[in-house]
């Protein structure tokens, strides 16, 4: 017998194409009609080149910088201390091309109408690619309200922040052509307690605001240690205070900033996070002395945005991938999208995405007016609301995508992993959900005018009956402040789910919001993917989601 004519045991069949090298913008409507609706359709060509780009060279880039995670050397080869963290080439790809790209610049560099949002729709776009370049991206991207605050600081600093020019080299922030900053906030003893924090500063000279301190203390969480600069809290005379700290002097001699280790975290593993300490390291103090929490608040809700942001992105990627599979992969003779169960997993999942896409874009364009008032009221809120929502959904929501297909979604040779381990980041990172929901009552106890601001923005229902009947509801629960602080998680998600509905009824597309509000206020509500009553156009929905062009 020849056992050569067995070498090919089978055919390859059954098997869904290659979603490499598809232009992530282009197959995905939601997207294209969000960004438009909120103002950024002037930015639609830049927005589509992004969007090549994320699902080709990134998304390569992306499992490469999963595979060769950072390195930490504490000293070269002579036994000199440098306290660098080494990084793959694939991970600077990723960072240059965001760089250059402006996605940490583009609303601060050239402000008009919608530049939030548009920048907010490639940073959906390369998260889908690789979320783990999102915190360097991101507080360099946030930064820029809190310096502005010191103006001296700003005019050295935000020239090479807002450059368009990524430069990793670990030199002095004179001999750069752009900068990125990081931001060290949480200490062991403390955690999100930040007013525990115990690092202390000490004035060079006269001291106050834009003067130069040295700290010394640690911290426990350090975000992206690589980074050129950090925004960070230590103790002064007056109180907790915010300051400036670069990696070198003005003299080009390293600071007093010691890396201890990176952590060895679930998921986030392109990205180095770690432990720092400060050993008289020199810092510039930013803001009112002794308010310092509310100084780097201003960089603190703009990553909390951006949260919003990842999150819907993580879940459109699932998204995309599952609903792909779905629509080549046949089972018992008949393709999976076609499957009465299936098309109500699929287009549950897709009413989640699409909502977490539309409240993002919401709030890009209320970052987009602060200069009104009610705008401004409505972000400060939103922002706490919607990092909790969002957040909050999205590991549930990537674990039930990956299921639809398969033990394909559990290997690593899909992105289906990567996506579910780095989808709590964002629900612990920059506030976990009860420090969100105790904003949410602090900002409609303390901030007048903003609880009116959310009723106006919901207003009557838009003709929906159980819309109306919920928002009701929600006045009257806000009108009874007994034990409200333990109804402050249930209070955030009626907030997010009303404002979901609303904003899926304005864009007008029926069975999207039909199906989201059967499904998130009717008797189904609070289920598990897949649940959806009887009446909802799965199929519509289903098509909707499906990559477009494929």
């Amino acid at each position: 017998m020849n056992l050569h004519q067995f070498a090919e045991t089978h055919d390859v069949t059954n098997q869904p194409p290659s979603l490499d090298g598809t232009n992530l913008y282009r197959i995905d409507l939601p997207l294209q009609e969000w960004s438009r609706r909120f103002g950024a359709g002037w930015a639609e060509p830049r927005i589509d080149a992004y969007g090549a780009l994320a699902g080709g060279p990134l998304m390569e880039a992306g499992f490469l910088a999963n595979q060769n995670k950072p390195v930490f050397s504490s000293h070269d080869r002579y036994g000199h201390r440098i306290d660098l963290v080494e990084f793959h080439p694939a991970y600077h790809e990723l960072m240059r091309t965001a760089v250059e790209h402006g996605l940490p610049s583009l609303p601060w560099a050239h402000p008009q109408s919608g530049a939030h949002v548009a920048r907010a729709a490639m940073t959906y776009l390369h998260s889908q690619a690789e979320a783990g370049t999102g915190c360097p991206l991101t507080m360099t991207f946030a930064c820029v309200p809190a310096l502005r605050m010191q103006p001296e600081l700003a005019d050295l600093w935000l020239p090479k922040i807002l450059s368009t020019q990524y430069d990793p080299r670990n030199v002095g922030i004179a001999h750069k052509a752009g900068a990125t900053i990081g931001m060290a906030m949480t200490e062991k003893q403390g955690g999100t307690d930040v007013r525990a924090n115990t690092t202390r500063a000490y004035p060079v000279g006269a001291g106050g605001p834009g003067q130069a301190y040295e700290l010394v203390g640690h911290k426990w969480f350090c975000s992206a240690p690589m980074c050129d600069a950090f925004l960070t809290l230590a103790q002064t005379d007056k109180g907790l205070s915010c300051f400036l700290l670069p990696r070198h002097r003005p003299d080009d001699t390293r600071n007093e900033f010691y890396i201890q280790r990176l952590k060895n975290k679930l998921g986030n593993c392109s990205n180095a996070s770690s432990e720092v300490e400060f050993r008289g390291a020199l810092a510039w103090m930013i803001g009112e002395e002794g308010r310092g929490v509310p100084t780097i608040i201003e960089m603190v809700a703009m990553t909390r945005f951006d949260c919003m942001v990842g999150s819907s992105a993580l879940m459109r990627q699932a998204l995309t991938q599952a609903s792909h599979h779905c629509a080549h992969r046949s089972v018992g003779g008949r393709v999976l999208s076609e499957q009465p169960l299936m098309q109500n997993v699929l287009a549950d999942l897709a009413l989640e995405s699409e909502s977490a896409l539309a409240l993002s874009m919401r709030m890009g364009k209320a970052l987009d007016n602060l200069g009104d008032e009610q705008e401004a009221k409505f972000a400060r809120l939103v922002t706490a609301v919607g990092k909790y929502w969002i957040c909050k959904r999205a590991p549930a929501m990537i674990n039930e995508a990956a299921e639809c297909m398969g033990g394909a979604g559990y290997v690593e040779d899909s992105i289906l992993p990567r996506l579910y381990r780095e989808a709590p980041v964002n629900s612990t990172w920059e506030g976990s959900g009860n420090v969100q929901c105790l904003d949410v009552l602090r900002a409609l106890s303390k901030e007048p005018g903003v609880l009116e601001v959310l009723f106006v923005e919901l207003g009557d229902g838009h003709g929906d009956k159980a819309l109306a009947r919920h928002i009701e509801q929600l006045k009257s629960a806000f009108m009874d402040t007994q034990d409200i602080q333990y109804r402050a998680r249930q209070l955030t998600e009626d907030i997010a789910v009303a404002l979901q509905a609303k904003l899926l009824l304005e864009a007008g597309n029926a069975a999207v919001s039909d199906g989201f509000i059967a499904s998130r206020l009717g008797e189904s509500s609070g289920r598990v993917y897949g649940t959806l009553p009887r009446g909802v156009d799965v199929e519509a929905i289903v098509a909707r989601s499906t990559p477009q062009s494929l």
